[in-house]
């Protein structure tokens, strides 16, 4: 899953599809037990960074993602292979905006769009996706990457990749570090995927960052500064990380609320 290629590409692709005519939780431990089981966290600071994302592959946590062009989170829940992804995308003026909410469990998954703007009404079969969510093949979702969860790999940042690419980084505080990365190493983000890394130029070789761990060493934020390029603004992209080892299941999609999904989803969403 990519989650910063839910970006005006795919809000394009919604515009110009084929057939357009006319435009379960698990018991969190007490504070005492926590204290007393809680790793040293490593000294060096680069050490410590690549240690805090180690409780992220173990799979229960939420998460969000903000300064990109969609904003949004989720749930990640290995115990009973669930996630879930809420992104949202335009507004706030703009001529078009989608809201998307996909769900997997196990090797089932449902995508729900919501399309807003003047615009909204040229997509082919809007109004009748409106408040459904699409069911989908998983046979026909392996040209469109945004539409599949890799529970084999449930960090939908890459903070891993990240956290690898740093050059140089120091403790700024309890918890707190900053430094710069090299966004050129770590396109395997969906922070810094490589769309973005090639508009940035030279300037993605040294991107200020920081972040910040919790008190048993565990990654909670990691921001990245970046710089103004081309057409694009000047903006920090931030994911966070919470409730690890204590998220819930998520749930299916009511029943009454499903229907089949349309060839023209998975044209949209097609890389």
């Amino acid at each position: 899953m990519n989650i910063r290629r839910w970006s005006l590409g795919v809000l394009a692709a919604a515009l110009f599809v084929p057939g357009l005519a006319a435009c379960n939780s698990e018991a969190a431990d007490s504070g005492t037990d926590k204290a007393a089981a809680a790793p040293a966290i490593p000294a060096d600071p680069k050490e410590a960074l690549l240690a805090s994302t180690k409780e992220i592959g173990k799979g229960n946590f939420t998460f969000a993602i903000t300064g990109g062009e969609f904003d949004g989170g989720g749930t990640v829940h290995m115990p009973s292979k669930s996630a879930e992804v809420k992104m949202k995308g335009g507004g706030g003026g703009e001529d078009f905006s989608m809201d998307l909410h996909l769900v997997f469990i196990d090797t089932d998954s449902w995508v729900k769009m919501e399309f807003g703007g003047p615009m909204a009404d040229a997509i082919p079969g809007a109004k009748q996706m409106k408040g459904k969510y699409q069911h989908l093949d998983r046979s026909k979702v392996k040209d469109a990457k945004e539409l599949e969860f890799d529970f084999a790999d449930v960090d939908p940042a890459g903070s891993e990749a990240l956290t690898k690419a740093v050059t140089d980084v120091k403790k700024t505080g309890e918890g707190t570090y900053s430094g710069t990365i090299d966004g050129t190493k770590a396109t395997d983000s969906d922070v810094l995927d490589a769309d973005v890394v090639k508009g940035l130029g030279d300037k993605a070789a040294a991107l200020p960052f920081t972040a910040k761990l919790d008190a048993q060493g565990r990654l909670t934020e990691f921001a990245v500064q970046l710089p103004a390029a081309g057409d694009a603004k000047a903006q920090n992209v931030t994911v966070t990380y919470a409730d690890y080892g204590t998220a819930t299941a998520v749930q299916k999609p009511p029943a009454d609320k499903v229907v089949e999904a349309s060839a023209q989803v998975y044209e949209m969403f097609k890389n």
